[in-house]
């Protein structure tokens, strides 16, 4: 990748002065480690690695005194045409203002000083940016020059377990139905077990039964092989623990999910079911035994990462909301994908595109 240096300090750059950032620095991928997200750190930077894209580190230090990692991928999309994304980020400071329009402004100049950073082919930078509301509104976008996306690539909605409360304390706050599911999966005799690695050719089996049923796309399994081996214990900060947890009854394998557990947060990945004995409620003994490993891991939230906007019965995915908030929690919700063209003409031609394709997938769904 071609830079200008590995180091710009900003104070003007091409008569844009600067007034959040003071210097970016390359760095190495190491520095992301202590990430707040898991999608912004060395793990996610190396495991991307492996399926076309480039992973990026810098230093980003604010004006307010303190630095920050930054993890950026890119990668080629079509000869002479490239794109760049930063997943949940930029992470700011804890001293940074909690105002949308310094936060957006920020982001504004964080995309202008990286663009010296990137190659001639880069068409535009695709923002995620972390921060969120737990309103019902949705937090304010980007502002001109940045559009929005016309596909979220990260769930912008999801929701929040707090799991600083007693075990006893996160069931009562969960929908009574809820308790009652997984009361009675226990009772059905429903068992769950810590699969690891070695659970992914049935999770994969599961996941493929799952993706016909409700018209979802996935990756193949060396896709999944290769997050397992990229969260082994490296001797990071925070290291990553990847579960496979695997539900059975009476020797028949109802479903599994791929959990992630980092620092304080632990985030369900996947999900995948059969379509049998549906009754037994094996999808809420799962999620029960992953908050409670969380727990007991040392985890203070757990994310169910991604549900539709609000409680829509039209949606496609409205069995998808109803199924995770009723676990309680706090449904939260981020800005959702945001680019910084660089090449106005080329993004438009990519943007026109990519809402072509997403009308397609969403049309295929809601036939399901």
């Amino acid at each position: 990748m071609k830079t200008i240096s590995s180091s710009v300090k900003l104070r003007e750059l091409r008569g844009k002065k600067f007034f959040f950032i003071k210097c970016i620095t390359i760095a190495d991928l190491a520095a992301c480690d202590e990430a707040d997200s898991f999608l912004q750190s060395a793990m996610w930077g190396r495991f991307k690695s492996r399926f076309g894209w480039q992973a990026k580190a810098f230093a980003v230090e604010w004006e307010q005194g303190g630095v920050k990692s930054l993890l950026l991928l890119y990668r080629r999309i079509a000869p002479g045409f490239s794109m760049a994304y930063i997943p949940w980020g930029p992470e700011l400071l804890a001293a940074f203002p909690d105002d949308p329009q310094l936060r957006a402004a920020a982001t504004a100049e964080l995309a202008c000083a990286l663009r010296p950073f990137l190659p001639r082919t880069t068409a535009f930078i695709r923002f995620d940016p972390p921060w969120f509301n737990s309103a019902e509104t949705i937090p304010p976008g980007l502002p001109a020059p940045f559009k929005r996306a016309a596909a979220d690539i990260q769930p912008p909605d999801t929701v929040l377990i707090d799991l600083t409360p007693p075990p006893e304390d996160i069931l009562a706050a969960m929908k009574s139905k809820w308790r009652y599911n997984i009361a009675l999966a226990e009772k059905h005799g429903v068992t769950v077990s810590n699969d690891e690695e070695q659970g992914i050719d049935i999770f994969y089996r599961l996941l493929t039964e799952t993706a016909e049923r409700d018209g979802l796309a996935i990756h193949g399994i060396e896709y999944y092989r290769a997050l397992f081996a990229e969260c082994q214990d490296n001797g990071a900060a925070m290291p990553p623990r990847l579960h496979l947890y695997t539900a059975r009854h009476e020797g028949d394998t109802l479903a599994a999910i791929v959990t992630l557990f980092r620092g304080k947060q632990a985030v369900y990945l996947y999900g995948a079911s059969a379509n049998i004995k549906r009754n037994v409620m094996a999808p809420y003994a799962l999620q029960w035994k992953a908050m409670r490993d969380a727990k007991e891991y040392g985890c203070t939230r757990y994310d169910l990462f991604g549900i539709p906007p609000d409680e829509n019965p039209d949606h496609p995915m409205a069995g998808l909301y109803r199924f995770k908030t009723g676990f309680g929690g706090t449904i939260i919700h981020r800005p959702g994908s945001w680019d910084y063209p660089c090449k106005p003409a080329l993004y438009a031609l990519f943007r026109g595109a990519e809402r072509l394709r997403k009308k397609t997938r969403d049309r295929r769904k809601r036939r399901k």
